[in-house]
């Protein structure tokens, strides 16, 4: 998987990417099919501002987007990870359930 880190304003740490990089690639045990995504971090002033975490997920056919705000940018990246696993979840879920054969 292909993950593009942005950041605005400033310029990510190596650990911040690293923990990124993990947090997005634990996504795959839940949708095999993942393309790529797009992290893009920001924030709004330069002290004590709250940190926006953006992600866009690719998989075939479709685009998940998931955003997230908080006082730090580890916690925006967990609640976006989570939030794009709740989506994949669901997007598994309706491929599963089998159409109705209503033939009355």
């Amino acid at each position: 998987m292909n993950i593009q880190i942005t950041a605005r304003k400033f310029k990510a740490h190596p650990t911040l990417k690293e923990f990124i990089q993990d947090e997005i690639s634990s996504l795959e045990k839940f949708n095999d099919d993942i393309i790529g995504a797009v992290v893009i971090l920001s924030y709004q002033n330069s002290t004590n501002s709250i940190k926006k975490a953006e992600v866009i997920l690719s998989i075939p056919g479709q685009k998940l987007n998931a955003t997230d705000e908080s006082e730090e940018f580890k916690t925006s990246i967990s609640a976006v990870t989570e939030k794009l696993r709740r989506q994949l979840e669901t997007i598994k879920s309706k491929k599963t359930v089998k159409p109705r054969n209503d033939k009355s």
